[in-house]
């Protein structure tokens, strides 16, 4: 980067930072107030959501018929797992080999307790992708089996028992994060409700003299 593209930055920055001073200069004191605490809330419940802890987990149980595929997960729509598996000729007996093919997988995956929908897409390299969803609930410090059987012509997916296998974790640490979780909630829910109580006290006052004042013109028309 050259000297002279340094200082038209420069020059741009201060240029910038000049405007929204004086921008913020003419907005009232209480109104950067209510923003202020908007913007508290919304970083509060950002940092909630990132150190919201994975207490559950998922695992993947795959059972497929290709001879090579592309296998993705998601959670709520994010990418949870991704990953190739592949599959090898299926023996009758365990000794006579058979058209057919066959492979597995097995994966966990960490997740937060509650309630997910989960979806599976399986991309064959010979055959047609296919994809389905399936929603369940995750408790605390468990596990839960999810079963999928992916052929050329089918894709099925099922839970495997009805609850989850208890995982062993740490008393202390599960106690601190819900205390944190409920910490944090309390906090916004505060915040939220000295906003909207501002905002139902103040609205009324800031309309009233608009109100006046386009009643008082309407009277000296007519008068």
């Amino acid at each position: 980067m050259s000297r002279e593209t340094i200082v038209q930055f420069r020059a741009r920055a201060a240029f910038f930072y000049q405007q929204a001073q004086q921008w913020i200069s003419r907005v009232p004191v209480k109104a950067r107030v209510i923003l202020g605490l908007f913007l508290a809330a919304a970083v509060l419940m950002a940092v909630h959501t990132a150190i919201s802890p994975k207490d559950a987990s998922l695992h993947l149980k795959l059972q497929h018929g290709f001879h090579e595929a592309q296998v993705s997960l998601w959670v709520d729509g994010d990418l949870a797992f991704s990953g190739r598996v592949t599959g090898a000729a299926k023996k009758k007996f365990g000794i006579i080999p058979t058209d057919s093919l066959q492979g597995s997988l097995s994966q966990i995956i960490a997740v937060r307790s509650g309630q997910h929908e989960i979806r599976v897409k399986i991309e064959p390299a010979d055959a047609a992708a296919q994809e389905d969803s399936i929603k369940g609930d995750f408790s605390s410090n468990a596990e839960r089996d999810l079963l999928v059987s992916a052929h050329h012509s089918s894709l099925s997916l099922s839970w495997q028992g009805t609850s989850g296998t208890p995982l062993e974790t740490s008393s202390s640490s599960t106690w601190l994060s819900r205390y944190a979780g409920s910490f944090f909630l309390t906090m916004v829910g505060s915040i939220m409700s000295a906003v909207a109580g501002y905002v139902l006290k103040e609205l009324p006052a800031r309309l009233r003299p608009a109100s006046d004042s386009a009643s008082n013109s309407v009277i000296s028309k007519n008068g």
